[in-house]
């Protein structure tokens, strides 16, 4: 092997490289793409002459060819927390003047970013090179996505300038945004209408299912692209965080320009106030700007409290608008039997999607807004997710167009409607209309009930049609049609193997997702759990009172009415006998009851930094404590974190034992 040809190949990568880094990270390409193309063409010739040269680092490396079986579980050097949302300058405020409280008079300093609406990501660097990229997961634990992450060209594989960077950076985790530009984003919608593809939602969405596909050679050929936000070094404590951002972009990576170091809060709110006026100049979407303190110093002293840092936060913009025609209104009905109006809208594009429905709640609120079909209204995304009406853009124009009523009949199974005293909305009664069965299978078959893989709205609505599927419980009989099934068109016998695969594996659902993908009404995955836990199998649930139920921490009237009526219907309970026959988890395992903290009674004020509000809950009620809202006579215990307001003023004016947070876990701990 000639060391000229050894010589060239890593020079080939050092240009492939740092031309990727103008193109890519500068945005200032200083060669054609026709002479990228041929110093590409070069080193891969070399390369395959010469397989024992080739390194994981190499340019020619960022696209494998092997499909990704499974994200394996990685867990993050320091939690990714989420931010504490802001949206007024007011709360903006008070966000300085509990840092200041926390600093014990220091004067802080703050960066402020533009809020990316993107994906997050953390890549671990070893050395200079890219070791693992992950998923934020739930802020501890990600799943690795590392070969979609090396097809990124904005990525660097190997660090720059490592040699000329002050201090011990062999071990750092990087912390950045992926995202998609709109004109990239509407470019693929495009292309995919042509084609009689069904659209990308919006650019986040893309972004993140993009980052979770199995091929790696799909996710190079989509124009992904990164800014990164934070360095963890994994060796040396760093002094602060824009100090940081210079080192970032000395290794070649994509920091956002748009970043600015403010001496106050005062200056903070100026230069947030000046990003949201830039925001429809910019190529991407974003959603706000991120506050940071500045000095890493002061961040350690600040602290975090449950999953979000106390040094940080989103300052949230108003969400985007646009007017257009209301073209009709129709009601759709939900797995419950519910109404809910609906605006058939002429498309518009608004914070990264095409918008042509919106909700318009009810009828009440049609009423207030004084709406009607052929108005120009004025839409936004509210959180910028979900599209609604915010007014009619031409009020005067109304007088004369005939007030909207609601239906009489169902609209999609005829029956009569029905509406409860005291309540806006309309139901429809009758169990077998097609939009209520539909919707409660998609209910049960979701990730959160039952996840069951594959059986998605559009083959619940193929199976519903031909007849295959009347109620939840008919899931579990598709394995008697698989031939039939098999022969469905655009389906097959992988498909369908596959479908009743997932299908089997539901039944080692718990108990307590099992309660919740029956879609009782008012019962979410919390009080599925509380059920699940208090009574222990579901016919100790069946046999209960309303009383009983109740009886349950924070189960109150309406969960007890609505599972009281759930189980008063024959039809329900023969569903449960037909599950029940299937094999499903109906049960739970009662837990060891424990009586440290039996016949005392806690209320719960203030925020804490190691416990949720449900965490410190659930800790107390599994040591046979109870939990109230409000401070009594019968209070035992006050558990006082940040803030705590007005019940440690009655608690005091009681008498009642007061806790610290610290107090409190050596309360929990001491269980000997």
């Amino acid at each position: 092997m000639s060391t000229e040809v050894q010589k060239r190949i890593e020079q080939l990568r050092e240009l492939v490289r740092e031309h990727d880094y103008k193109y890519y990270v500068l945005a200032q390409p200083s060669i054609s793409d026709y002479e990228y193309d041929m110093l590409i063409k070069e080193l891969e010739t070399l390369e395959e002459a010469n397989p024992d040269l080739i390194t994981p680092d190499s340019p020619t490396q960022r696209v494998g060819k092997d499909l990704t079986k499974e994200f394996k579980p990685v867990t993050h050097a320091l939690p990714m927390l989420s931010l504490a949302n802001t949206y007024s300058e007011e709360e903006l405020f008070d966000f300085d003047r509990r840092v200041r409280e926390g600093l014990n008079g220091e004067t802080p300093e703050y960066v402020v970013e533009l809020k990316i609406d993107g994906v997050s990501v953390s890549m671990r660097y070893e050395n200079g090179m890219l070791k693992t990229a992950a998923t934020r997961g739930d802020g501890t634990i990600g799943e690795e996505i590392t070969t979609n992450i090396r097809t990124i060209k904005s990525v660097p594989l190997k660090l720059k300038n490592m040699n000329t960077i002050t201090g011990d950076f062999s071990a750092i985790e990087v912390r950045g945004e992926i995202y998609i530009q709109v004109e990239d984003f509407k470019k693929l919608n495009k292309e995919r209408e042509l084609r009689g593809e069904k659209l990308f939602a919006n650019p986040r969405n893309f972004t993140a299912g993009t980052v979770k596909l199995q091929d790696p050679r799909i996710v190079a050929s989509r124009p992904l692209h990164i800014f990164v936000y934070n360095l963890v070094n994994l060796n040396d404590e760093m002094d602060s965080h824009n100090a940081n951002l210079v080192i970032l972009q000395k290794m070649g990576f994509k920091v956002n320009k748009e970043n600015k170091l403010c001496s106050d809060i005062r200056e903070v709110l100026e230069y947030s106030r000046f990003l949201e006026s830039k925001r429809e100049s910019l190529p991407y979407e974003i959603d706000g700007a991120v506050i940071k303190v500045n000095s890493l110093r002061h961040q350690r002293m600040l602290g975090s409290i449950a999953k979000s840092p106390r040094w940080a936060v989103a300052f949230k913009f108003k969400a985007k608008q646009a007017t257009t025609k209301l073209n009709r209104i129709f009601w759709s009905v939900g797995r419950t039997g519910t109404l809910t109006p609906v605006a058939d809208l002429e498309p518009v594009f608004l914070a990264g999607s095409t918008i042509s429905r919106a909700t318009l709640h009810n009828i009440d609120e049609i009423r207030r807004k004084n709406i009607h079909e052929g108005d120009n209204v004025i839409i936004e995304k509210g959180g910028d997710v979900i599209p609604k009406i915010v007014a009619v853009a031409d009020i005067e124009s109304n007088s004369e167009k005939r007030v909207p009523e609601p239906p009489v009949n169902c609209p999609v199974c005829g029956s009569i409607l029905y509406k409860p005293e005291n309540e806006v909305a309309f139901y429809c009664e009758n169990h077998q209309c097609p939009a209520q069965v539909k919707g409660r299978i998609e209910h049960f078959a979701a990730r959160g009930a039952m996840d069951i893989e594959g059986l998605g709205e559009s083959l619940i609505n193929l199976f519903v049609n031909l007849g295959f599927l009347n109620t939840y419980a008919d899931i579990y009989s598709l394995h008697k049609h698989r031939e039939e099934l098999i022969n469905l068109e655009r389906l097959g016998t992988k498909s369908i193997d596959n479908l009743l695969a997932g299908i089997e594996k539901s039944k080692q659902q718990p108990y307590a997702k099992v309660l919740f993908a029956l879609g009782i009404r008012y019962v979410g995955s919390g009080a599925a759990q509380k059920l699940a836990d208090n009574f222990l199998s579901i016919d100790d649930l069946m046999n209960a009172s309303e009383e009983q139920i109740e009886s349950v921490y924070e189960i109150g009237p309406s969960i007890s009415k609505s599972v009281r009526k759930f189980f008063s219907d024959e039809k329900n309970i023969e569903i449960i006998n037909q599950l029940k026959a299937a094999g499903i988890n109906l049960s739970g395992t009662p837990k060891q009851k424990a009586t440290l903290l039996e016949g005392k009674t806690f209320v719960l004020t203030g925020t804490l930094s190691a416990y949720t509000r449900e965490d410190a809950s659930s800790k107390i009620l599994e040591l046979g404590g109870k939990v109230s809202s409000s401070v009594s006579k019968k209070t035992s215990f006050l558990v006082a974190g940040e803030a705590p307001g007005s019940k440690l003023d009655k608690a005091s004016q009681l008498g009642v034992t007061v806790l610290n947070e610290q107090q409190f876990t050596e309360l929990l701990n001491n269980r000997e």
